[in-house]
This record gives structure tokens, C-alpha cells and sequence, in this order.
């Protein structure tokens, strides 16, 4: 299986000079606690990443004012990235060299397709185990009362 099967498609953006609580709204919109910073280059290329957890200790604990600091003073950069065809567990290897519970997912190049997690990978751990624990069940034979 391939980071691109089990990686969120659907990612939200924002802009490095974008303010923090630009930032912070975005994610209170879409519902995610992840937003990937994006350059626009003509094709979006990740800059960095900012997450809810990175808002709270960076800007908020550090006593910036969230209207006027820019994304870029408390994203995570540089960004660790893997193509869509990188097996999962050498995307695994990659989070765990980078100290890392995220990756950005790209194609052809630096192209940004999406954003792969610890959680989607639990996701999918999980989901192998029911079907081997469904399979141990129908081989099992039934104890007789």
C-alpha cells in the first residue's frame, strides 16, 4: 500500500504572511487541527506546516498577538515529504527518522496532493487487524455448550 492510498486528500491551506488567527479560523471552518503552508509559485508548493498544538505553544503561550503575527512565526518548516508511491512503511521510516506525526504527500516533484498522518496509518492498522481477527473467527471452531 502507497502513502497517496492512505493519505487526506482534502487538505486546507493558508499563506505564510497570513495571520495566526487567519490561520486558527481556517481550522475552526474546516474542522482540522493541521494546515499545510503553501508558496504559490505557480504550483502550490509546501512551505511548512502549522497545527493547532503550534498556535497554543508558539503564539499563543508565547504572548504574540495572533492578528499580527504572521504564519511563518510559528509554522513547523522544513516540511518532510514523500511521493504518493512511497510504500507505507518507508513513509512510516521517514516520520519516525523526522521525529515527525506528519507528512506531505506530493506528485510529480513538489506538486502538493496531500497530507498523510500517525492517525491515517493507525486507520488502516486497525482496519487489517478486524480483518484478521474476522478471519481467526471463521476458522475457529465453536466450543459446544
Amino acid at each position: 500500500m502507497s502513502a497517496g492510498k492512505i493519505c487526506n486528500r482534502i487538505v486546507v491551506t493558508v499563506s505564510p504572511g497570513e495571520s495566526i488567527r487567519t490561520a486558527a479560523r481556517r481550522m475552526a471552518e474546516h474542522e482540522v487541527g493541521t494546515l499545510v503552508v503553501v508558496e504559490q509559485n505557480g504550483i502550490p508548493e509546501a512551505a511548512g506546516i502549522i497545527t493547532d498544538r503550534d498556535i497554543a505553544v508558539r503564539c499563543v503561550a508565547g504572548g504574540l498577538d495572533p492578528e499580527q503575527t504572521p504564519v511563518s512565526r510559528a509554522m513547523t518548516t522544513p516540511v518532510v515529504s514523500v511521493d504518493e508511491n512511497t510504500p507505507i512503511e518507508q513513509a512510516v521510516s521517514s516520520m519516525a527518522t523526522a521525529a515527525t506525526r506528519r507528512l506531505i504527500v506530493t506528485a510529480d516533484g513538489h506538486r502538493l496532493v496531500g497530507i498523510l498522518s500517525v492517525d491515517d496509518v493507525l486507520d488502516l492498522l486497525i482496519e487489517e487487524a478486524k480483518s484478521i481477527a474476522h478471519l481467526l473467527e471463521r476458522q475457529t471452531p465453536h466450543a459446544l455448550a
